[in-house]
């Protein structure tokens, strides 16, 4: 630091960067990606950190929107392959939260300095309006959305599953997209809005999960048919009319099935089923616990209460003791 001290310190920088870039390899391999989607991820250190933001934030997600149903987004080791094999409308959901997913953790990678590859979003080529500009650090979806379709694969010719996986990925990225907001900050005197700078911003993840939960419960079984011109493939309308859908075409923005869900009351390669689950009475008991009563169990629990802010900075609490009622499915 003095300019006296050895250089032996120089290739200490470049062991570490090199033990760096093994853990990044490592943990891209561990992820058990396709070959093309290994070769993605271990191009920019930054990937293998937001493919696992990705997954965590998606899996959260949806255990959250799905936390009063029966399936409640059970994930753990076989229930996910087995339903990932499937055409379920669960599966579809699965397929849509975890694109959306991965195209926000990217574009914020990108506008959070994570990435080498890519940095801010690129302010429109718009001219200065009304005394506001384009600047910030707008999070940036164009590099996402182009990493993200690569990293998926281009869309399938024939098979009908593959072609209706595709669609939900693509659902789900453009739920992304319908969702990106302009936000300003203000400059001037006294806080005056003289001058703006403004960037584009994405949704919060929850609003985006909220979304796709809406058109999970709104989604359409779809079929195949084939183009004669073409020879390719394409989603068919559902055979039967589905209430709350005037016309039975799918958009490009439903989610589409094409198996019907199992029950998802009892243990199953899908499900661990609903046995000894959590429910509230008068609210989803019925439901969840598939007809078969369920058992009220009381218990006393003790919770902070009547808090206050004490001067400067901390937050005073009571203690307070009550009685409670868990109600839990029978098996």
């Amino acid at each position: 630091l003095t300019g006296n001290e050895p250089l032996t310190i120089l290739p200490l920088t470049s062991e570490l960067e090199e033990a760096a870039v093994k853990a990044h390899y490592k943990v891209c391999d561990r992820l058990k990606l396709e070959k093309k989607q290994r070769r993605m991820c271990r191009r920019d250190p930054g990937v293998a950190e937001t493919l696992m933001e990705a997954i965590s934030m998606s899996a959260l997600e949806c255990q959250y929107q799905f936390r009063f149903e029966r399936w409640n987004c059970t994930l753990e080791g076989r229930y996910r392959a087995s339903l990932l094999k499937r055409g379920f409308k669960e599966t579809a959901f699965l397929y849509a939260i975890s694109s959306a997913g991965l195209t926000h953790a990217m574009a914020k990678a990108c506008s959070a300095g994570r990435m080498e590859r890519c940095t801010c979003d690129e302010a429109p080529d718009l001219e200065n309006r009304e005394a506001w500009q384009w600047g910030g650090c707008g999070d940036n979806l164009k590099y996402s959305n182009k990493f993200v379709k690569e990293f998926l694969g281009r869309k399938p010719n024939k098979d009908l599953r593959a072609r209706v996986d595709f669609h939900n990925n693509l659902v789900g990225m453009k739920v992304i997209k319908a969702g990106v907001e302009t936000t300003c900050k203000c400059h001037g005197v006294s806080g005056s809005c003289t001058v703006r700078t403004c960037w584009r911003q994405l949704s919060p993840f929850h609003e985006i999960g909220k979304q796709l939960k809406q058109k999970y419960e709104t989604s359409l079984k779809v079929g195949s048919t084939t183009n004669e011109a073409t020879g390719e493939g394409d989603i068919s309308p559902p055979k039967k009319s589905v209430p709350g859908h005037s016309d039975q075409i799918p958009r490009t923005t439903d989610l589409v099935y094409i198996d019907d869900s199992p029950s998802f009351c009892l243990m199953s390669r899908y499900s661990p089923g609903t046995s000894g689950r959590k429910c509230y009475k008068d609210k989803n008991c019925d439901s969840i616990c598939c007809g078969r009563g369920h058992n009220t169990q009381s218990r006393v629990v003790t919770r902070p209460c009547q808090c206050q802010v004490r001067w400067c900075c901390y937050v005073e609490c009571k203690q307070c003791t009550q009685r409670e009622e868990v109600y839990t499915c029978k098996d």
